[in-house]
């Protein structure tokens, strides 16, 4: 096998990890690029084993995906990250070289924008968030670069809201913060963000106004959402945690590939049956 073939393999860390779509998106995409001996497998692994799984690596891999609770912890470990992973400090993708450094970036951040972007939204006068983790940090990166006015964060706690108006300092974006018990409120403004788990948005449903405006619901499985089936349900445009998905791990595929345009309409067709068939 020549070098340049000798870099085939992939994978999809966190924990939990069994419920991750990224095998069967990762494994179109190879399928519609013809890479029939490009693997892309899910490996259970928490921050105590990361280090040793990295160490294990061979050069016949070309890229890592990671989720929680791996996005920080990996950032040690790697020779360099982009710009992107650096500004939330969180990687969620590390490609591995064939000189064998090891470099991370975030495609969450440019996925969430291009999933908005899909559905039209190139601008937003205002946003609300809601939640304030890891996920919401990288939707403040992208609000970053769509949104003109104030953003408003809905937290649990001081603690949470002081982190939030600090990642707003520092990316640049106009954070204002207001308690969990006012969230109803969010859903006035013209863009939404629910970063949420699963379950924690389900008492807001309620509070749909009549001319919602665009919900961007990261979570895909359940799905839909109470949140956002009751938004649809008025006639909101409702973006969802499969479009994040598929988007990010269209950047995933270029990257660890080197083969671009990535097939995004057959990586959202086999998320879509994946997901119809749990």
């Amino acid at each position: 096998m020549a070098s340049a073939d000798r870099r085939c393999r992939a994978a999809v860390l966190g924990s939990p990890i069994a419920h991750s779509l990224s095998p069967v998106l990762h494994r179109a995409a190879y399928a519609e690029l013809g890479l029939t001996h490009w693997t892309y497998d899910r490996f259970e692994v928490d921050e105590d084993g990361l280090a040793a799984f990295m160490a294990g690596l061979d050069p016949t891999w070309a890229g890592l995906s990671l989720t929680m609770p791996l996005k920080r912890a990996v950032i040690p470990l790697l020779d360099s990250i982009s710009a992107t992973a650096a500004s939330v400090e969180a990687v969620n993708t590390v490609v591995l070289t064939e000189d064998g450094r090891r470099t991370g970036d975030n495609t969450d951040i440019p996925g969430m924008v291009a999933a908005l972007r899909e559905r039209g939204v190139e601008k937003a006068e205002s946003a609300a968030v809601l939640g304030a983790g890891a996920t919401a940090s990288s939707a403040l990166a992208a609000l970053s670069k769509i949104c003109a006015g104030p953003v408003t964060a809905y937290v649990r706690s001081p603690e949470r809201a002081r982190e939030m108006r600090g990642w707003g300092e520092r990316l640049g974006v106009d954070v204002r913060t207001a308690d969990w018990a006012e969230a109803g409120q969010a859903l006035g403004a013209p863009l939404v963000v629910a970063t949420t788990p699963a379950g924690t948005t389900d008492a807001l449903a309620a509070a749909v106004p009549e001319r919602p405006g665009m919900l961007f619901d990261v979570l895909y499985d359940p799905w839909p959402t109470r949140l956002a089936a009751d938004w649809a349900a008025r006639g909101g445009a409702v973006v969802g945690g499969l479009d994040l998905l598929v988007h990010q791990a269209v950047l995933q595929v270029e990257q660890m590939t080197g083969r671009a345009p990535a097939p995004l309409p057959a990586m959202r067709l086999a998320g879509e049956a994946a997901l119809a068939g749990r």
